[in-house]
């Protein structure tokens, strides 16, 4: 059954120009929203023709549509530990040109926050998987909550989706939340050797989509 999803509305909506370190560029349409239930600054970045600022017609098929969690240490500043930054730089370009948008998600480190994130880090090096260090600072697996998602989505007028991302339970929240996932859409595997345990506990601990060599 769906849950009760509150209203939020649209606040602002401007046009940024996007550049990434490889030279990539495209341009986005930024929003950002009114009534979100957790009072954080989410955005929605819309890609390709769901980026034209006078966008009138509607829409014909679902747009490609993925929920990023911010990740600071992997987004801006590169870190190796994770495939979070690749993962925002493929989301991108693959939206942008499907059409669609890039829900960018103030959900640090699986929602426990960045300085929580970085004790996990700690905890990991002793040889903790990413999920069991968050619970070993007494904290879920994984807390996100993607109704902001789905808040989000209802604003910019979207109930259906082609879901960019491995986690089922990103599919499953939305599908909850009424939201109509009609397709899912892996990411590629953005493997090196500093976060091959950190992908192998997603698809151990989480069931993520990921054709990893190395787990059966």
């Amino acid at each position: 059954m769906d849950e009760t999803l509150p209203t939020a509305t649209v606040r602002t909506q401007v046009t940024v120009p996007l550049r990434f370190p490889d030279g990539y560029v495209t341009t986005a349409r930024v929003h950002s929203f009114h009534g979100l239930v957790d009072g954080r600054e989410h955005l929605a970045f819309g890609l390709g023709d769901r980026g034209a600022a006078d966008r009138s017609h509607p829409d014909l098929t679902p747009p490609l549509v993925r929920p990023h969690s911010e990740c600071l240490t992997g987004d801006v500043f590169g870190s190796q530990r994770c495939d979070c930054g690749p993962q925002l730089r493929e989301a991108v370009e693959r939206i942008a040109e499907a059409g669609g948008y890039l829900l960018y998600l103030r959900q640090e480190g699986r929602g426990i926050g960045l300085y929580a994130k970085l004790e996990a880090y700690a905890l990991q090096d002793g040889g903790l998987d990413t999920y069991e260090a968050n619970e070993a600072l007494g904290r879920g697996a994984d807390e996100r909550d993607y109704t902001v998602a789905a808040q989000m989505l209802a604003a910019l007028g979207v109930t259906r989706v082609a879901l960019l991302s491995n986690n089922p339970d990103k599919a499953d929240q939305l599908d909850r939340l009424g939201v109509t996932v009609v397709d899912r859409v892996p990411t590629g595997v953005h493997l090196s050797p500093a976060n091959a345990g950190y992908l192998a506990a997603k698809v151990t601990r989480a069931d993520h989509a990921l054709d990893l060599p190395f787990v059966p």
